[in-house]
């Protein structure tokens, strides 16, 4: 064990860490340590049976404690390689009050924005699509899905829909999908969207670089026209531990 972890793990440090339990005690010593920078990104952690015999815990505690760690994206756990401190992670607050694309968003705040595309194409609606876009039977979809980055760090997973009236061809969506919809004369005004919390499965864990079962903010926004037909239908999957979502709210009359 190296001289940082073993200052950091010594038992006098552990239960000088206040009070609770041993595993609260120590996780709240181990994240002290990575949001110091005493344990930067792509450190290793010393095995569990190491932590456990220095520190003077069982290996249960520890355990414990990783796992949480792990939840919350501070550490993450590579199969056969060991446990390592992540990515520090920059939060991004962003207001309900506004409708604006998530490119717009970024270069409000300095930070460079970038899509990696899942999928651009021409579809038959689903059942959902035709009555909340109030499609004819006769009338495609035009499905766009793509992971957002922002500062190279994996912030969404967007899936949109518009109606083929309104944009043909996905294949020109090459950057902003709202500044193609302005474009065309038929960027939305207003918007309504419904936010909930879930839990992120496999293949989305994956693309956006957090643990399974990992927090995350599922996000469905209908935007509409002046005319009050609805012309984007887009669901989306945040990371919880990236985004704030602020409303600002005032009394009523």
């Amino acid at each position: 064990m190296t001289d940082d972890f073993a200052s950091i793990l010594s038992p006098e440090r552990l239960q000088a860490g206040g009070s609770g339990p041993l595993y609260v005690k120590l996780r709240r010593t181990l994240e002290e340590a990575i949001r110091a920078g005493t344990l930067g990104h792509g450190d290793a952690l010393p095995p569990e049976r190491d932590i456990a015999e220095f520190s003077t815990v069982s290996r249960v505690t520890v355990r414990k404690a990783i796992d949480e760690l792990v939840a919350d994206g501070l550490l993450v756990r590579r199969h056969g390689s060991g446990t390592f401190v992540t990515k520090p992670v920059s939060k991004v607050e962003q207001r309900l009050s506004q409708l604006t694309s998530f490119t717009e968003d970024m270069a409000r705040r300095g930070m460079t924005s970038r899509s990696e595309w899942l999928h651009k194409g021409i579809h038959t609606p689903s059942p959902d699509e035709m009555m909340i876009l109030g499609l004819a039977a006769d009338i495609k979809v035009s499905r766009l899905s793509r992971l957002r980055i922002a500062d190279d760090q994996p912030l969404a997973i967007e899936n949109a829909s518009v109606s083929g009236e309104f944009l043909p061809d996905p294949f020109v969506v090459t950057t902003s999908l709202y500044a193609e919809l302005e474009r065309r004369q038929v960027r939305p005004v207003r918007a309504v969207q419904r936010i909930s919390a879930t839990n992120m499965k496999d293949a989305d864990a994956h693309l956006l670089g957090v643990p399974v079962g990992a927090a995350g903010l599922s996000i469905e926004r209908i935007s509409y026209l002046g005319s009050g037909r609805a012309v984007e239908f887009t669901r989306s999957l945040y990371r919880g531990d990236a985004y704030d979502f602020v409303a600002e709210l005032t009394i009523g009359a």
